[in-house]
């Protein structure tokens, strides 16, 4: 952690919604001329996706599983130094990997490709970090020791999985079945390097469906917004000081389900965010400048 350089994480399993979580923070940073240096952490793959899918397949014939979740997939060691690095010094370094045809344009490589490593901005108020593992810990790396604000972003495990599936037959042109092996295939790693995150964040944001979701493998429907609930739950109100009776006032149809926790229409997670941690990251800023 650090007072003169930041770090606010947002991490969540694939397809969980932390692109949201995103924009919400992009939103906050704007509005209160926060500088921010934006890494996601798809950059921390190790391998392109011609070669992931390459190295997939050789694991699968021996019985194994090299999955993005895990380390055998990931740059743990360098997303630590690029986070302790700029707790230090404000300094580091990023790339992008190239999801899809509007970010091939813009960086000049086809799909699933992964760019040279670049300098992030100068001068920066904050680093902020979108993606699977801004608070991973395993033997060997500790990268939630250097986070200032971690944040969880994770559906119900059920609601997750037809987002996944949904995502990935819609824009990846998978079929159910494919689909619904990679979530077989990724269980041990997401059980290891993903869940355990969720017991080291300030705050998480689990959007709970309030339709059926029984059977999340034979479903086409995704429950939206408006059928479903989002639970907030603050770990530590020391650290984020939240005035409950301002949020239960603000937003409509909230309630307190503990002493920590309130449940907002799911709709109106966007705006809890920015009740909730605006403050906060005003608070972070003033230390930084004090």
């Amino acid at each position: 952690m650090s007072v003169k350089h930041p770090i606010i994480a947002v991490t969540g399993s694939s397809g969980a919604g932390t692109s949201i979580a995103k924009s919400a923070f992009e939103y906050m940073f704007k509005k209160n001329g926060v500088k921010a240096a934006i890494i996601e952490g798809d950059c921390f793959h190790r391998y392109d996706r011609a070669e992931m899918d390459e190295r997939s397949a050789e694991a699968e014939t021996k019985g194994e599983n090299l999955t993005h979740f895990g380390p055998e997939g990931n740059l743990f060691e360098e997303l630590e130094s690029v986070f302790k690095e700029y707790g230090e010094k404000g300094t580091g370094k990023r790339r992008f990997y190239v999801h899809d045809e509007k970010e091939a344009s813009q960086h000049g490589m086809p799909p699933g490709s992964i760019t040279e490593w670049e300098p992030i901005e100068e001068d920066t108020d904050v680093l902020f970090y979108e993606g699977l593992h801004g608070g991973v810990v395993t033997d060997t790396v500790n990268v939630a020791q250097h986070v200032d604000l971690l944040i969880g972003v994770t559906p119900i495990i059920n609601l997750e999985w037809m987002q996944k599936i949904h995502r990935d037959r819609s824009i990846r042109g998978y079929s159910a079945a494919d689909a619904t092996k990679l979530i077989m295939d990724r269980m041990y790693d997401y059980m290891h390097y993903i869940t355990p995150q969720f017991s080291r964040t300030d705050i998480n944001f689990q959007r709970v469906p309030t339709i059926d979701t029984a059977n999340p493998f034979e479903s086409d429907y995704v429950p939206n917004n408006d059928e479903s609930f989002c639970v907030i739950h603050i770990r530590d109100q020391d650290r984020i000081e939240v005035d409950f009776r301002y949020l239960l006032e603000m937003l409509e149809g909230s309630m307190m389900s503990s002493p920590e926790t309130i449940v907002v229409p799911a709709g109106k997670k966007v705006f809890a965010m920015q009740l909730i941690l605006t403050p906060f990251l005003r608070k972070l800023i003033a230390q930084k400048d004090a």
